[in-house]
């Protein structure tokens, strides 16, 4: 399994324009980025969680005519109409009802973080990458109030705020931040990822059929890349047609590949982040008409689930996968992306 090893520490209040030490931001960055170990040997009691809603088995569907596998790719755009900023960073929320904003950063500074601090007490902390390009984030926490800042590197762990914003945020669709590409979910209508979620839904009648044949395809396509969780760097995102291409990847990559075949088909998915036991991981939670957002979906037999963890899936049993996952207490959520 594709494990996070870095421990995190709470930020500090920051005002604008005032230099400080962001040792807490490279933490938060990092636990992206750590190695992660493989935890096939788990002997954790086998449990599971009865869905408690009427759904049918994808077997029992299959007189049901088949779904529209046709690509439904959304495309964030910078439209202008609320851009807040300066020369060093523009920050466009003219989208903002759409779950998403986005960010230019035009200076050229080597180190460019990124801090969303919405409602809930949430903070995000990203890596600006792109230079002169618009990069996608989302409104994980849904409607509320958004503080969005972004940072220079001064010298060694010290930051200096350069563009700010404070958003108010009203989402009609609560489904929309997790069916848009974000930096973490990157993907575009012409990806290959796209294409061959077409191709592997095709015969899928439902949602539900839809996710079984992604999920398969990930977790018996792509393996656990031992070498690249070894030597993976800060700053590190998944380039999901890469991973597809080359068959191999880390957590992060498994959940934003799955992540982007299952949005580009309109299925709302969120790369979700948190502790697997003492260690940071990657997972995703999909959204199905039938039963609502599902934490549980690498087996479902007509009544039971078990937590859709693409990594752990791909390099386990399905009876270790059962007695690590057990009833989803193994994992706890931090973020979702």
């Amino acid at each position: 399994m594709d494990l996070y090893s870095t421990k995190r520490k709470k930020n500090n209040h920051i005002r604008h324009k005032t230099v400080f030490s962001l040792i807490t931001v490279y933490l938060l960055a990092a636990l992206l980025l750590s190695s992660c170990s493989d935890s096939g040997n788990s002997s954790l009691a086998s449990d599971s969680r009865p869905n408690s809603k009427n759904t049918k088995s994808s077997s029992s569907k299959s007189s049901e005519p088949l779904r529209d596998n046709t690509p439904k790719v959304l495309t964030p755009e910078a439209s202008g109409t609320a851009v807040y900023g300066n020369d060093f960073a523009a920050i466009d929320a003219s989208n903002a009802g759409e779950g998403y904003f986005m960010v230019q950063y035009n200076g050229s500074n080597e180190k460019v973080k990124l801090k969303v601090a919405g409602p809930s007490d949430s903070e995000y902390i990203y890596l600006l990458s792109a230079r002169g390009e618009y990069e996608t984030f989302p409104f994980p926490r849904g409607s509320g109030k958004y503080q969005i800042q972004v940072f220079e590197n001064v010298s060694g762990d010290s930051y200096a705020v350069v563009s700010s914003a404070e958003v108010e945020v009203t989402i009609a669709d609560e489904f929309k931040p997790f069916l848009y590409p974000n930096q973490y979910v990157n993907f575009k209508a012409d990806s290959k990822v796209v294409a061959k979620a077409s191709e592997l839904v095709a015969k899928a009648h439902s949602d539900l059929d839809a996710v079984t044949e992604i999920y398969h395809y990930v977790t018996e396509n792509i393996t656990y890349d031992e070498k690249k969780a070894e030597s993976v760097v800060y700053g590190y995102l998944p380039v999901v047609d890469e991973t597809l291409a080359e068959g191999k990847g880390i957590c992060f990559d498994y959940a934003s590949v799955m992540g982007a075949m299952l949005r580009s088909q309109g299925i709302p998915t969120k790369l979700e982040v948190g502790y697997s036991g003492e260690a940071y991981h990657a997972w995703i939670s999909t959204y199905l008409d039938e039963i609502g957002w599902v934490d549980g979906i690498i087996e479902f037999d007509g009544s039971n689930w078990s937590l859709i963890d693409p990594t752990l899936a791909a390099n386990n049993s399905k009876s270790s996968v059962g007695k690590y996952i057990g009833d989803g207490s193994n994992y706890i959520l931090k973020y979702s992306y």
